[in-house]
């Protein structure tokens, strides 16, 4: 049976992460997170064992606080130019269910506007996350970019 307050809680949660993202509010994007957290962008959708091939992120806490000082701070090239995106989330489905984890599937569309004009980037997202005192952190974001096998040019953002 569905859990709709489940699935509306996990949506709500999924938003706002989004809409920290889309607005560049890195520090409270990271708050979302458990320490022991991982940020996965794969480039083979099929991979299991993401810590044995090649990914475009495999972050840590730490990794995930550089990659955040970098984009924040203007220092890497592909951040001077870094332009305003745009995230729309459908599909949320929770998997599973228990009062440790809650395993979430959902689909996205990162919209980014660049010299070129807008581009966009559809990617399925997976994710585990922890239910704490009236929301989650995040274990694990599985962000299975389309196409993430070909080249990502200048990404200056977060999936």
């Amino acid at each position: 049976m569905l859990d709709t307050q489940l699935t509306a809680a996990v949506t709500a949660f999924l938003s706002l992460e989004a809409d920290l993202l889309d607005f560049k509010d890195y520090d409270a994007w990271l708050d979302l997170w458990q320490e022991s957290g991982l940020y996965i962008v794969p480039v083979d959708h099929n991979a299991q064992d993401f810590s044995a091939v090649l990914n475009v992120a495999y972050d840590d806490a730490e990794m995930r606080r550089l990659r955040v000082q970098r984009l924040s701070s203007g220092e890497a090239i592909s951040t001077a130019l870094a332009k305003p995106t745009v995230r729309t989330l459908s599909r949320v489905r929770v998997l599973a269910s228990g009062s440790e984890e809650v395993h979430v599937r959902a689909a996205c569309c990162l919209y980014e506007d660049n010299k070129n004009g807008v581009r966009s980037y559809p990617i399925n997202l997976e994710y585990k996350l922890v239910p704490t005192e009236g929301s989650f952190k995040i274990q694990e974001k599985i962000a299975r970019v389309m196409q993430s096998d070909q080249h990502l040019t200048t990404i200056s953002y977060l999936f």
